[in-house]
C-alpha cells in the first residue's frame, strides 16, 4: 500500500470518513462540493512526491508549499466558492465561517493534514503534533477577494485564534512580506500555494500584502496585478484569550 493511501486509512480509523453524509444533506449540497471533492482526492496518491515544502529559515515556524493545488483543483475550488457566494459580487470581498465548515473547506482541511503527515520526517515538522492532529484540525475560514491595489495591513492574528494558521491563495500571484522590528521577510505566494505559520512565525511575526502599484516587485520583476483571492483557516480557542 502506498506511503499515502495508508495514511488515509489511518486518518479514517481515527476519525472516520469525512466523505460520509448524513440522510439530511440535500442533493443540491453534493452536487456543490462533488466536484471540489473529486479535484482534491486525485492527488492524495503521490502526496510527498509531487509537493515540495519549503522551509523560511529566517522564521521558525513558516512554511511554503507553492504547488499545493494544480491548476485544476483551484478551478474546481474557485466554483465551489462561486457557488457559495464567496466570490463573484465585486462588492461582497469578504465571508467568514465559524464551527461546522462547508463541505469544500472539509476536503481541504483533510487535504492539509495528510499532505503534511506524508511529507513530514525527523527533519523537519511542518505542524507540531498538538496542532496537527486536533479535531477538527480547522473550525473557521475566512475567504477574502482582493482587487488589483488592495492588500492586507501589518497584523498578527487575534489571541482567539489558536496556533497552527493555513492561507491558501487564488487567482494573483503576490508577496506577502513578515515583519519583525527592523527585519523583513518576502515570500512569493503563487496561485495554489499553501502557507503555513506556527510559534514564532504565527505570534511574533506580523505579515502584510501590500499592493499599491509599484510596492509588488519579486526578483526585480513588478507582479501584474489580478483579483486575488485567499482562504484563511483557523481554529477558534474554546475559551476566551486576551488581545495580543
Amino acid at each position: 500500500m502506498a506511503a499515502a493511501e495508508e495514511v488515509k486509512a489511518i486518518l479514517r480509523e481515527a476519525f472516520g470518513d469525512s466523505s460520509s453524509e448524513s440522510d439530511s444533506e440535500s442533493s443540491a449540497d453534493c452536487n456543490r462540493i462533488s466536484d471540489w471533492s473529486d479535484e482534491i482526492a486525485r492527488p492524495l496518491s503521490i502526496f510527498g512526491d509531487s509537493h515540495t515544502w519549503e522551509q523560511i529559515t529566517e522564521i521558525n515556524g513558516l512554511w511554503i508549499c507553492s504547488d499545493f493545488l494544480s491548476p485544476d483543483q483551484q478551478s474546481s475550488l474557485l466554483s465551489a466558492l462561486e457557488q457559495d457566494g464567496y466570490v463573484g459580487d465585486a462588492s461582497h470581498n469578504q465571508g467568514m465561517r465559524f464551527g461546522d465548515l462547508p463541505r469544500w473547506a472539509v476536503e481541504l482541511s483533510r487535504s492539509i493534514r495528510e499532505n503534511i503527515v506524508v511529507s513530514e520526517n525527523k527533519e523537519q515538522r511542518l505542524f507540531p503534533a498538538e496542532v496537527l492532529w486536533r479535531e477538527p484540525l480547522f473550525n473557521q475560514l475566512i475567504v477574502n477577494v482582493y482587487q488589483p491595489g488592495e492588500g492586507i495591513a501589518a497584523h498578527v492574528d487575534l489571541m482567539r485564534f489558536e496556533d497552527g494558521i493555513a492561507i491558501v491563495s487564488l487567482e494573483s500571484a503576490c508577496v506577502m512580506h513578515f515583519t519583525q522590528g527592523s527585519s523583513s521577510v518576502p515570500l512569493l505566494l503563487l496561485p495554489g500555494s499553501l502557507v503555513l505559520m506556527w510559534g514564532e512565525a504565527r505570534y511574533l511575526w506580523k505579515h502584510e500584502i501590500n499592493r499599491k502599484p509599484g510596492f509588488q516587485i519579486w526578483e526585480a520583476q513588478e507582479i501584474h496585478q489580478k483579483r486575488r483571492t485567499s482562504i484563511t483557516l483557523r481554529s477558534l480557542s474554546p475559551t476566551p484569550q486576551p488581545l495580543a
